[in-house]
């Protein structure tokens, strides 16, 4: 996905919620504003990739601060509220025995609808106490495009390229499905701290290994999948698996912009500008397979 000018000033106040998460000096903040400005003068585009100059952006604001990961308590904020809701998901996703077509759909609806936590996006309130009633609503609504009729049959060697803390414990209720129907999954987690997103960290805390095949890393902590900085291994997993699903609106920022496939990208669509570019309206509940024959 392509850079949008509303990108500049939403990143921009992401930078600033996440300063004010680390520091309260008001001078260090100002210095971070204005160091993260330089870097989007300098590489913004509108032929530019957003979640590559995001990356820049951020990478600049966490060496100003001198914070490696800013979100670390909100992180831990964050799965609190998800275990929470964890067993109420659990049961309206097995209520009346539903067949594996059924239950597979349900599993995705839960995962997408953990995508809500996602802290510092302009004009979007994902705070944890807002969680549970957010997940009924949204659970009732179900997905507004649901293509997992589709996904059914192509889960055999997963690529799963995982999100954010809290949605990585919904995402466990998919792994479950795919191995249940005989799939193999490999989970993709990011290399080092960004935003709050999954790392290892939280893969042996909480011991998703052992639902899933095989761990491995984007490679770094960049926003999204940056393909230049991905290790061959990844690279080489994503040609050869049978399904890619990507999780997130940072991963469809990146992956969108090449032709790995078949990949079903798997959000909530809280950005208009990503909504656009999908064809859909904001606020959706999304599960889209796409580069399919």
């Amino acid at each position: 996905m392509k850079m949008n000018p509303r990108c500049t000033y939403c990143l921009l106040s992401r930078v600033h919620f996440q300063s004010k998460l680390s520091t309260d000096d008001e001078d260090l903040i100002s210095k971070t504003l204005h160091e993260c400005l330089g870097v989007m003068n300098k590489h913004y585009h509108p032929e530019a990739v957003s979640a590559s100059v995001a990356t820049k952006v951020h990478r600049k604001c966490y060496e100003i601060l001198e914070d490696n990961d800013p979100y670390a308590v909100t992180k831990k904020l964050i799965n609190q509220a998800s275990l929470k809701v964890l067993p109420f998901a659990r049961e309206k996703i097995y209520e009346g025995n539903p067949d594996d077509g059924e239950l597979f759909k349900r599993a995705v609806l839960a995962s997408v609808i953990a995508n809500y936590f996602d802290f510092g996006i302009m004009g979007f309130d994902a705070s944890e106490d807002k969680f549970e009633s957010a997940f009924m609503k949204f659970f009732e609504q179900g997905l507004d495009v649901d293509d997992t009729p589709k996904m059914l049959g192509l889960l055999e060697d997963v690529v799963y390229i995982a999100d954010n803390c809290g949605e990585i414990l919904f995402d466990m209720f998919v792994f479950d499905v795919i191995k249940k129907l005989g799939g193999k999954i490999t989970l993709v987690v990011r290399g080092g701290p960004i935003l709050t997103d999954v790392t290892m960290e939280e893969v042996r805390e909480f011991e998703i290994d052992t639902k899933v095949d095989k761990v491995i890393t984007t490679g770094s902590n960049a926003v999204g999948v940056l393909i230049e900085e991905a290790p061959e291994e990844l690279l080489k997993a994503m040609k050869d698996a049978t399904l890619i699903i990507s999780k997130g609106m940072a991963n469809y920022e990146t992956l969108s912009e090449h032709n790995f496939g078949p990949i079903a990208y798997m959000l909530l669509t809280k950005c208009e500008c990503v909504a656009e570019d999908m064809g859909l309206e904001e606020g959706f509940a999304v599960a889209k397979l796409m580069n399919f024959p």
